[in-house]
């Protein structure tokens, strides 16, 4: 402990080493409290933010750090991991705060970008696994204001301009951290950070809270806290010491309003308001962690723009705009919210390429909206060629893969009207003792057209 003290304080040289290194001093029980709530009751404001989550059905991830600044360089491309993936040690790492400076950062025009992408949320890393706090905190001074050239709280500018945009801002927040020194070395990764053989696990949670108290008074009504890095601890017996009923409760009772999600790839946990799939659709399992049942929570699939969450330079395998909006619908079909993530620039400037594909997307959702916002999964189960979405006396017909021929539906509700949602012409009905089938015609020719025909069926007699 004394070792690592001696090194933040050379690192950090006039910082309050010793607020970092207090914290957690309160008393506690000697028992461990069980790993999570046994029961909960959420809030009127909650259950109405998990319907307002539900209708939003898009939003943009953002994964920002110093691991930024390396662009990616680590031996397997994973830019937010390369502090773990490199084997570096918190003491040489620490250095890269020297350096973060992102003079060209500008909340407003973030906030804009993703407005006019057809976002209606933000969810930003606020510490990512690197234990780095994108925010002013008084838990720790290994902060973007107290050890960086920057001293600017970005996180209070994009909560200003998000408010101003009507965006609502979820924090990121790591659970694990390769940098605290009360942080359990016996975790499966951060094994290179030379942090203590033995750290007081208690006063490292006591640190987690404090950071998320101030997550959750300084900077108005946030849309909820985005949690990952549970999984790092596999031994049960550290499993059941995350006080997680004691954090989420911490969570409701400053903002009962805020929504609750866990990446740890379990079935949802009492407290958590809604369940997130890593790069992955509802049921789907392609990245082989997304084990866990689909629940009746609010759902969201959290998707990369190219291979990487943060930033890498020379990763350009960029998913096409078609791609990822069919990747949006794909997921409000399945009743789920489309997270998707981009990394910004070390320089604080937004991907080039990433703001033009935000920008094509704006334009599809600008035409097809109705057919994603505020909808839920639609009455036809997911198929090979595409999914439905509905609103009340609608259903929206996504045909993402469809050759020749009339397209089979098993929906036995009366249809009024089928039109196509591009330009408002008739879609041919003819009904069947089973269902109905639907003559479509072919693409427009435009690029947005073919990525997703979208037929609108008016229900009624």
């Amino acid at each position: 402990m004394a070792v690592i003290r001696r090194r933040l304080a050379t690192v950090l040289a006039g910082t309050a080493l010793a607020t970092f290194m207090a914290l957690g001093t309160q008393a506690r029980a000697d028992t461990a409290p069980p790993a999570v709530a046994q029961t909960y009751a959420p809030t009127a404001e909650n259950l109405a933010a998990r319907q307002w989550f539900q209708d939003a059905r898009f939003g943009i991830f953002l994964h920002w750090g110093l691991y930024s600044e390396l662009g990616g360089a680590g031996k397997m491309g994973i830019a937010e991991w390369i502090m773990d993936e490199n084997q570096i040690p918190a003491r040489h790492y620490e250095r890269l705060a020297r350096f973060f400076n992102p003079t060209a950062f500008d909340a407003d025009a973030w906030a804009q970008t993703f407005k006019a992408a057809g976002a209606r949320y933000v969810v930003i890393t606020s510490k990512h696994h690197e234990g780095f706090a994108m925010f002013a905190s008084k838990a720790s001074p290994y902060n973007v204001v107290d050890a960086t050239p920057f001293h600017r709280d970005p996180l209070a500018e994009l909560a200003a301009a998000c408010r101003k945009a009507g965006l609502k801002l979820f924090f990121y927040y790591s659970q694990l951290d390769w940098h605290h020194p009360d942080y359990f070395p016996q975790g499966t990764t951060g094994h290179a950070s030379e942090r203590p053989a033995g750290g007081d696990w208690d006063r490292y949670i006591d640190f987690e809270q404090a950071q998320l108290r101030e997550l959750l008074t300084h900077y108005g009504p946030i849309g909820g806290i985005w949690f990952d890095g549970w999984w790092d601890q596999k031994d049960t017996a550290m499993r059941d010491r995350w006080r997680l009923d004691e954090t989420y409760r911490l969570i409701h009772s400053l903002q009962p309003a805020a929504l609750i999600g866990n990446n740890h790839h379990q079935t949802p946990f009492p407290g958590e308001d809604f369940q997130m799939f890593e790069r992955d659709l509802p049921g789907e399992n392609s990245m082989g962690f997304n084990k866990a049942g689909v629940s009746a929570l609010p759902l969201e699939m959290a998707e990369t723009m190219n291979g990487s969450w943060g930033f890498n330079m020379i990763d350009d395998q960029y998913k096409s705009t078609g791609t990822l909006i069919r990747s949006l619908v794909a997921a409000a079909g399945r009743n789920a919210n489309f997270l998707m993530n981009t990394g910004p620039m070390p320089n604080g400037e937004l991907q080039p390429e990433n703001v033009q594909t935000l920008k094509e997307m704006g334009q599809w959702l600008k035409r097809y909206g109705e057919s994603v916002y505020q909808t839920r999964g639609g009455p036809v189960a997911p198929r090979p060629w595409g999914v439905t979405t509905q609103a009340p006396g609608r259903v929206y017909v996504h045909v993402l893969d469809w050759k020749d021929g009339p397209l089979f539906l098993p929906l036995t509700q009366a249809v009024r009207k089928a039109t196509l949602l591009r330009d408002g012409s008739a879609v041919p009905v003819q009904p069947r003792p089973d269902g109905l089938e639907l003559t479509l015609p072919a693409p427009a020719g435009e690029a947005m057209d073919c990525w997703d025909r979208v037929i609108r069926l008016d229900l009624g007699p």
